[in-house]
């Protein structure tokens, strides 16, 4: 069974900076797709980040390209996002996502099976 869990989620003001993590458990790390999405209330559910964990691949969503980054942490077994000059529009409650998959995988296209409780971000203006 595929575990993942959030953290990091917390109220800064704009410009600040976050990290969140997500510690996965139940799938091969190793080779899977490891995702960020967010959702504010009253919008859509939005994808943010991507990263193929076999090939450290990543990919961003326009509105947080330049801003945000991901890394990998293989030992970990854990994704972290970590997002810069924050504005008001980031308020989402964050989630991480995730599939086991082959190496080359899109993995922005994927339907992700596997979902985390979320973790809340607040930015203030």
């Amino acid at each position: 069974q595929v575990q993942l869990v959030e953290s990091g989620g917390a109220s800064v003001q704009a410009g600040g900076s976050l990290r969140l993590s997500c510690a996965a458990s139940g799938l091969t790390f190793s080779s899977a797709c490891m995702a960020w999405f967010r959702q504010a209330p009253g919008r859509e559910r939005e994808g943010v980040a991507y990263v193929n964990t076999r090939r450290s691949v990543a990919s961003f969503a326009d509105s947080v390209k330049d801003r945000f980054t991901v890394s990998q942490d293989n030992a970990k077994n854990t994704v972290y996002l970590y997002m810069n000059s924050l504005k008001p529009e980031d308020t989402a409650m964050y989630y991480c996502a995730a599939n086991d998959v082959l190496p080359f995988v899109n993995c922005q296209a994927l339907q992700y099976n596997n979902w985390g409780q979320g973790t809340q971000v607040t930015v203030s203006s």
